[in-house]
């Protein structure tokens, strides 16, 4: 059984935005882009990396413009500043576009080498559930195999009865480090965009000893996209709007300064354990308005019809608000 899940990540500027700490570096190359995986309509499904000329509009195709570039988006944040750079050129000379309708966007990163998660992580999550504010980060993750793309179905896994949203805020590690100061965290990050940690709350709190990664990881339990926005392009990722839909209602709405713990202090913290790579995927936490914590609970359901919307405006001129739109029976 399926029910479809389309993810858009729409960004606007208001002029009380607060302005990112001007001690920490900030991006990899500098630039405002919104860089995107795709694959052409009848091309075979092969995937491309490309750039959008602003939200919603059409793609310029790296390798079309760059033979040398890479065909994946992990690949080309490996080429660090020589890749976006390259991206740079590409979206200014105007040439090798496509036309949206004729391509299908994709997950931005696939097959990272880690999907980290974070529990618990906005105020108002923790109220909602009456739990303590935590100390440190709660770190579970996801397999790569549960990443999907932002217009793909998810598969409601006959396993499970209590399939549960959670829009997040996510970003993308663009170059390798360990043991990262706090200070320096944000120079490590390529982008944001946004994710669903779609949970099986019966496998996630009721079954497996309740160790959370059986029920957050089954496939297609991560739909992420559909643009990677480079972190030059988000003034303030902790004074964004986060929003999840589901049949057109709002069920989540709250804004990225309710987290705990911010993106900076989540990079450093992780990376005293593990080394961080190139295309590694944070997701960074859900604000209130899960349908496990509703009276009485409330679960998805397979599919009938799903539609969606965006309000688009370009990244350099705007800052972002995350929707996520579902559409069950």
């Amino acid at each position: 059984m399926r029910f479809a899940s389309h993810t858009l990540s729409i960004l606007k500027t208001f002029i009380c935005q607060r302005p990112a700490a001007a001690a920490q570096r900030r991006g990899l190359s500098g630039a405002a882009m919104r860089l995107v995986q795709f694959c052409r309509h009848g091309d075979g499904g092969d995937i491309r990396v490309g750039v959008e000329e602003g939200e919603g509009l059409s793609v310029v195709d790296l390798k079309a413009f760059d033979p040398s570039m890479p065909s994946t988006m992990r690949e080309l944040l490996e080429l660090g500043d020589k890749g976006l750079e390259c991206a740079q050129r590409a979206l200014a000379s105007g040439q090798c576009v496509v036309n949206r309708e004729h391509v299908q966007l994709l997950s931005p990163v696939l097959g990272p080498e880690k999907v980290v998660c974070v529990g618990m992580n906005y105020r108002d999550h923790c109220t909602e559930q009456n739990a303590p504010i935590p100390k440190e980060p709660i770190i579970f993750s996801k397999f790569p195999s549960a990443i999907t793309g932002p217009y793909d179905d998810i598969i409601l896994p006959s396993e499970s009865q209590e399939v549960d949203w959670e829009v997040e805020l996510a970003f993308v590690i663009g170059r390798k480090g360990k043991h990262i100061k706090v200070e320096d965290a944000l120079s490590y990050v390529a982008g944001f965009t946004v994710a669903n940690d779609v949970s099986a709350r019966d496998w996630q709190m009721k079954r497996n000893g309740k160790q959370w990664l059986l029920g957050k990881t089954f496939d297609s339990f991560c739909p992420l996209g559909p643009a990677l926005v480079t972190s030059d392009a988000v003034k303030d990722p902790h004074n964004l709007g986060i929003r999840c839909l589901v049949n057109g209602d709002v069920v989540q709405s709250s804004r990225t300064d309710q987290m705990i713990f911010k993106t900076a202090e989540l990079v450093s913290w992780v990376s005293k354990f593990v080394t961080l790579t190139p295309g590694d995927v944070f997701l960074t936490g859900t604000p209130p308005g899960v349908g496990v914590f509703r009276k009485p609970p409330v679960f998805l359901k397979k599919f009938t019809f799903m539609t969606f919307a965006a309000e688009g405006r370009p990244p350099e001129k705007f800052a972002r608000e995350l929707l996520q739109k579902f559409k069950t029976s």
